[in-house]
Parts: structure tokens; C-alpha cells; sequence
């Protein structure tokens, strides 16, 4: 029945269902009726169910589009502490444990927005903070209360666990997702080289062999029309003829082979921006982008990778920006997110940023990286178009 709903998209309806039957103990503890007066004071019932509806809507606010990014911005944070004090002020309210049970719905969202171990001391203090409900409002000795706390710390914890899990299992499917894009797109650059490989494998064969044994009997029948006379002679001209149209077409065929003989590589940047997840990526280039050194197709292919997964794990964005374009004899790619930017400074040599500029600079390339906290991160990478590269958009391309 729920096979078609995402666990992340189960956690939420799971949660919400709890503290929706939460609201039906809430309601007989407080207004079951004893001796025909109503148990708790107005003011008193006004801030219990302020803060039993300010637990739900900061609950529905935190389970939005939950992703194995979490949530990190300081508003999120903020719902979070909104959310334990909310189910504190339930059970202080109300004299019930009924805040443990809300605490344990929390429970479920915490691993979402808080480190491993921040996330647990949160939940093993935002349960022992209910310990005086059970000790000093509902007359339990400290003992008894201080288990009532642990037992409904363990089921939070147990709780914990199965979000952290749901999380690390989303991370595992979206990166899975993001592998298999990478490999689409590898598949696609590496199908595009054999292409060109086959074209230029068979130019050859038709200019070297073809062409040379074309050439070798366009001379032998120029000799021959000379030795030769009377209706021979005729005949002589005309193959000589035909032998150089058809030199002149297998020359056509070669450069029509050679001319078509370039690598798509929009065709092969195309499939990484589609479906990534927990990123929308707006993806700008002309179409056809021809290349026709394999090598730096590659280069270029790797680098777009690169930008997309450091958007992904590094940079905490929703959207990222890549332009492909032509600048005076070079490719160049322009990109940038709206994660949450940083230092250039703090860029460790080693990662994915070094493997980039060690591949532009093997073929002259130059890579600028720029990055400013709560700008996001800007690339600039730029590849020279020299020797054996074209880079062509539709029949107007260069040759």
C-alpha cells in the first residue's frame, strides 16, 4: 500500500499521524470532566494547545523535502529548538509524559539537521528535561521518574537510529543516482571517441589505399591516351575522365569523414545535469558542441563532474549554474551555486579542485576558482582550442 511512498515521505506521515492521536489523551487528561468543572484554567488550555500546534507546524516545516543533504540553515535550527521546547511546554502544561511522546516524533527529525553525536546529547537531554514532570508534578519517587525518563529515552533513541539509517540509505540511492549519471555520460563520450576513431580509421584507409591506386591509374591513362590512337584513344579519355571524378569523389568522401568526425560533447554533458539529486542544475550550451580531440572532450567531461559533485558534498546547494562556452579560440565553462561558499584559502590540495587544474594544465587550460561565505562557489575553467581540436556549433563550425 505505501509502496509507492518514498521512507522519507513515510517518516513525515508517520510523524505527523503520532502527534495528531497525541491531541486525543491531550484532550481527555485536560477536559474530561470532574465534578462538572473544567480541570485546567482558560489561559493555562490556550498555551498548551499553542504549543501542541507549534510542535505540528514546526514538525511539517522540518520534514519538508527531506534529502541526504539534511537541513542546515540557521531557520531549521531554530524550528528544532521551537520543536523540544514546544513538547516541553506539553508535558509541563498538561502534568502528563505526553512530551516524551512528542520528544520521540523529534526524534525522528533530529538526525536530519544535527551531527551523530550533537543529535544524540540533544535527545538524551531534551528527555531527562522532563524528569521533573515525573518527579515533582506527578509525585513519582526520583528513581521511578528518572526510568520513566530513560524508557522513553530509549524508544527516542530507537527512533534515532531508524531515521539515521533512513538517511544514510538516501545518501547511499543518491549517490548511486549520481555514479550512474557519471556513467551514462562516460559511456556516451566514450561511444562518441570510438565514432570518431572508426570515421578517421576508414579516411585513412580511403586516402591512403583507395586514393593512391586512384592516382597511380589517373596517370597510367593519361600515358596511355598518349601511345594510343584511333576509337582506343577515345576510350582511353573516357576512363582517364572517370578515373578523376572518381578521385575527386573519394576525395569528397574523406573530407566529409573528416569534417564529421567530431565528438558531440553537449551529447555527453547532457545526461549529469539530468536527475541529480537534492540539486537543480541549469544547464547552458550550444548545440551541437563539437570536439574532436577525444583527450579533451575528456577533460572537459571530468571537469563538469567534478563542479557537480563538489555542489553536492561540499557546497550544501539547491541550485547550480554551469554555462558552456566558445571565447576566442578556447572552451571555456562558467559555474556557479548558491551553496554556502567559503574560503578559497581553506581548499586542501588534494581534492577534486587539484585533480581539475592538473587536467587543464596538462593541455594549457586554466582553472579560477573564487569562493565568499553565504555567496556560494564560483569556477571558471578554460581550455584552449589548438591543433587537432574543433570546437563547432552546427555547419558554421570552424574546420
Amino acid at each position: 500500500m505505501l509502496g509507492y511512498l518514498s521512507h522519507t515521505r513515510v517518516l513525515r506521515l508517520a510523524g505527523l499521524f503520532t502527534w495528531a492521536l497525541v491531541s486525543l489523551p491531550l484532550v481527555y487528561t485536560q477536559y474530561a470532566p470532574e465534578e462538572g468543572v473544567l480541570q485546567p484554567g482558560a489561559g493555562e488550555a490556550i498555551w498548551l494547545f499553542l504549543a501542541y500546534l507549534a510542535f505540528g507546524a514546526c514538525y511539517f516545516w522540518l520534514t519538508r523535502g527531506l534529502s541526504a543533504e539534511g537541513h542546515t540553515s540557521w531557520y531549521d535550527r531554530l524550528a528544532l529548538l521551537l520543536l523540544t521546547i514546544s513538547a516541553l511546554v506539553v508535558s509541563y502544561i498538561s502534568a502528563t509524559g505526553l512530551g516524551s511522546i512528542l520528544m520521540m516524533v523529534a526524534a525522528g527529525v533530529i538526525p536530519w539537521l544535527l551531527s551523530k553525536r550533537v543529535g544524540v546529547v540533544w535527545l538524551v537531554l531534551s528527555q531527562l528535561a522532563v524528569l521533573p514532570v515525573y518527579s515533582l508534578i506527578m509525585g513519582l519517587p526520583l528513581f521511578e521518574a528518572l526510568l520513566q525518563s530513560l524508557l522513553y529515552g530509549g524508544f527516542s533513541m530507537f527512533v534515532f537510529v531508524t531515521s539515521l539509517v533512513a538517511r544514510q540509505q538516501t545518501q547511499a540511492r543518491e549517490e548511486q543516482r549520481r555514479l550512474n549519471a557519471e556513467l551514462r555520460a562516460t559511456r556516451l563520450l566514450l561511444a562518441e571517441s570510438a565514432r570518431v576513431n572508426e570515421r578517421t580509421r576508414i579516411s585513412r584507409e580511403l586516402h591512403d589505399l583507395l586514393g593512391h591506386h586512384l592516382t597511380a591509374l589517373s596517370l597510367n591513362l593519361e600515358v596511355a591516351g598518349h601511345i594510343t590512337e584511333g576509337q582506343a584513344q577515345e576510350h582511353v579519355r573516357q576512363a582517364h575522365t572517370l578515373a578523376k571524378l572518381l578521385l575527386t569523389d573519394v576525395r569528397e568522401a574523406v573530407s566529409q569523414l573528416r569534417e564529421s568526425g567530431a565528438i558531440d560533447l553537449a551529447a555527453a554533458l547532457r545526461p549529469l545535469a539530468e536527475q541529480v539529486p537534492s540539486l537543480d542544475i541549469h544547464l547552458q550550451m550550444e548545440a551541437p558542441l563539437q570536439v574532436e580531440d577525444p583527450e579533451r572532450a575528456h577533460v572537459l567531461l571530468r571537469c563538469t563532474q567534478e563542479i557537480i559533485t563538489n555542489a553536492v558534498r561540499h557546497a550544501g546547494a539547491r541550485n547550480l549554474w554551469i554555462k558552456v562556452q566558445r571565447e576566442t579560440g578556447r572552451i571555456v565553462i562558467d559555474a556557479h551555486d548558491d551553496g554556502i561558499g567559503g574560503e578559497v584559502d581553506e581548499i586542501m590540495p588534494g581534492n577534486g579542485l587539484r585533480g581539475m587544474r592538473e587536467r587543464l594544465l596538462q593541455y594549457e587550460g586554466t582553472l579560477d576558482v573564487s569562493a565568499r561565505r553565504g555567496e556560494g562557489f564560483r569556477l571558471r575553467a578554460s581550455l584552449p582550442v589548438t591543433g587537432n581540436m574543433m570546437l563547432a556549433s552546427g555547419p558554421q563550425g570552424v574546420s
